[in-house]
């Protein structure tokens, strides 16, 4: 899935991917490739990202990296995620 994480200031994030887990509102939950159509609030707390793609070196120092390689976490406050025709975007605050 194309995934992108968009902040007020910049696009964090822009890339394919291979799951996203966010901070739901009812609980954390994860989006796979091809997931159905879905709008969701997000709480506080950590975005994890399985990616295939490179992380932009200018914005690296925002993520932290995860266990395995490809793996990217990112702490928020709110946001909102939409995944629709394979692409999944997180605003985030």
């Amino acid at each position: 899935m194309h995934l992108e994480i968009v902040s007020p200031e910049a696009t964090l994030f822009s890339g394919e991917a291979t799951s996203v887990t966010v901070p739901g509102t009812d609980g954390e939950f994860q989006i796979l490739n091809n997931h159905a159509a879905i709008v969701s609030l997000l709480d506080k707390g950590t975005v994890k990202i399985k990616s295939t793609s490179s992380m932009d070196e200018s914005f690296q120092d925002k993520f932290k990296k995860g266990k395995e390689t490809g793996e990217w976490t990112l702490d928020i406050q709110s946001g909102t995620i939409e995944m629709k025709d394979n692409k999944a975007i997180v605003l985030v605050d």
